[in-house]
């Protein structure tokens, strides 16, 4: 059923087009071919070459609509801040009691923040939390004394993106239930924050290809040329 449903969704989307935004966000919401809410993820190929530090892509940016779903976050820290982290709405907060649950293989949280102090704990937990994506890092404001705000912004839907291996950024946007106008203001910012984190050291084309799609649906093309013009205006 589901593959007869992706064959349906696939004659909508014509292959050889280069959709807006507007387009392509009124598209996406059509293609979903699964009975839940689907996510809408987008897939930004670029230019850079990962294995060079100075051509490295990543950044964290809180989306307008947020990703309509529950974000639980865990934050390390003690004394104040933690009862800081606990008021702003984190579902775990802990230090050393906390690293020991995980080092046993708890892993029921989607973010994690910590305070500089705790990094030393934190640390000795990157074999755990490094290839789920879930280290704090200061660039990104997760390392941070203000937990208070970092708890808020990451439950109201900020995203973090990183250049994988192949020189692509994966990042789920919005959900397919979410009007047309909010996924695509969400895209928008993402790609704004993308396009921002441009490397000075690159030469070259930097945006490539740009592809949008539901979880189970077909990608749909995004116009590159439109979104780089109006960025230089």
């Amino acid at each position: 059923m589901a593959g007869k449903k992706f064959k349906a969704a696939l004659k909508k989307v014509d292959r050889e087009k280069r959709y807006t935004l507007e387009e392509a966000c009124a598209l996406v919401r059509e293609l979903k071919v699964a009975k839940f809410d689907e996510s809408v993820d987008v897939a930004v190929n670029l230019g850079v070459d990962p294995k060079h530090a100075e051509q490295m892509v990543r950044g964290a940016i809180v989306l307008p609509h947020g990703l309509g779903k529950t974000v639980r976050v865990a934050v390390f820290a003690k004394g104040n801040k933690a009862t800081e982290a606990e008021g702003a709405g984190a579902d775990i907060v802990g230090s050393d009691d906390l690293a020991a649950k995980i080092e046993k293989g708890f892993v029921d949280f989607d973010a994690v923040i910590a305070t500089p102090d705790m990094m030393a704990v934190v640390g000795k937990l990157g074999r755990v939390l490094g290839p789920r994506g879930l280290m704090p890092n200061p660039k990104l404001g997760t390392v941070t004394m203000d937990v208070a705000k970092a708890v808020q912004e990451t439950k109201s839907g900020k995203v973090e993106y990183k250049v994988d291996k192949s020189g692509i950024v994966h990042c789920s946007v919005a959900r397919a239930s979410f009007p047309a106008d909010k996924i695509k203001d969400n895209l928008k910012s993402l790609l704004d924050s993308v396009m921002k984190a441009k490397p000075q050291a690159l030469k070259g084309t930097y945006l490539r290809k740009i592809t949008l799609s539901s979880t189970m649906g077909p990608g749909i093309h995004i116009d590159v040329a439109e979104l780089t013009q109006a960025a230089a205006e």
